[in-house]
């Protein structure tokens, strides 16, 4: 099973981002999206966004997220 997850966007440099979530920050590429922008969230699997997404779409998700990794 493939799970993608909303990181917030932090810093942008061309075609790579650096994406933070809970204080983990990543560098991505971001060559599956357009319009993009610092503060934004965006949708990352296996190093690529591949959307942007509403924040308050981003923070349902993650809620859920969270509540599944706390049943386990």
């Amino acid at each position: 099973m493939c799970l993608a997850v909303p990181m917030r966007i932090a810093e942008m440099d061309g075609q790579e981002a650096t994406v933070e979530l809970s204080g983990v920050r990543k560098r991505v590429r971001m060559d599956l999206v357009e319009g993009a922008s610092v503060g934004d969230y965006a949708l990352i699997h296996a190093g690529y966004a591949i959307t942007v997404m509403p924040e308050e779409e981003a923070l349902e998700t993650l809620s859920y997220l969270r509540e599944m990794a706390d049943g386990l």
